[in-house]
């Protein structure tokens, strides 16, 4: 018995990085995968991989969100986990910042979290059951520099999971958010280190003196999607080595 047996689950960013194993990790443990992306050819070949199925998604195109998701519940009869995963990361101050920039990064990391919500709400209120899981970062819960609109996208992803939590308690469908440190992933080494010294930045910032692997996130969003957290909504579940604990 897996812990994710006859849930249908849909999973953005799913091509690479934590998107990838979270993917992996819910196909092992029973879950029906749909994954997306907009890394067609790397998606393609996870989704062949593991048995899911791939469709490309930009997660800020609204009709693209409905188009897959009318897809899953016409398929299956329904939607039981959307793990929001997808975003991006971009360097800078917020008096240096360019205004395209800053709407990029809010466009995908804090409107694409709520399309995709809006778009699977409706079926698992319908249901009376469901899970959405919105990864946010350490970001979300802290300030820090050179990042100003990484970091108020993923404060903006934990403001917007307590709300849809409680706009959805009564129909029994749960939404947290989980709050990475940092994790060893393409995101991590090409852009936010971008650089600098690995080693010295963990020892300095990370109580457990390492990173993570993409894994031990994939392992939170599997109890979140599962019926072991059957009582929790409207939570920050953080993965950071006790980063935000100094």
């Amino acid at each position: 018995m897996g812990r994710l047996d006859d849930k249908v689950c849909v999973i953005t960013g799913a091509a690479r990085g934590q998107g990838e194993a979270e993917a992996r990790l819910f196909g092992a443990e029973g879950g029906t995968v749909w994954l997306t992306d907009v890394l067609d050819a790397e998606g393609e070949a996870v989704a062949g991989e593991m048995g899911g199925t791939y469709r490309s998604l930009d997660v800020r195109d609204e009709a693209a969100w409905s188009s897959i998701i009318d897809e899953v519940v016409a398929t299956h009869g329904r939607i039981d986990v959307l793990v929001n995963n997808a975003g991006i990361y971009t360097h800078g101050r917020h008096f240096e910042i360019d205004v395209d920039d800053f709407n990029r990064v809010m466009d995908i990391n804090c409107t694409g979290v709520f399309l995709g919500m809006r778009a699977v709400s409706p079926h698992m209120r319908d249901a009376g059951s469901g899970s959405i899981v919105n990864i946010s970062s350490v970001a979300g819960m802290q300030g820090g520099v050179n990042a100003f609109a990484y970091f108020t996208s993923k404060w903006a992803v934990r403001g917007m999971t307590k709300a849809a939590a409680v706009e959805n308690g009564r129909r029994n469908v749960r939404v947290n958010s989980i709050h990475p440190g940092l994790i060893d992933t393409e995101m991590l080494n090409n852009a936010v280190l971008d650089g600098q010294d690995s080693e010295r930045t963990v020892n300095q910032f990370v109580p457990m003196g390492r990173t993570a692997s993409a894994l031990e996130v994939a392992n939170m969003a599997l109890f979140l999607a599962s019926d072991d957290a059957s009582y929790c909504t409207g939570c920050e579940f953080v993965v950071d080595g006790g980063m935000t604990a100094l």
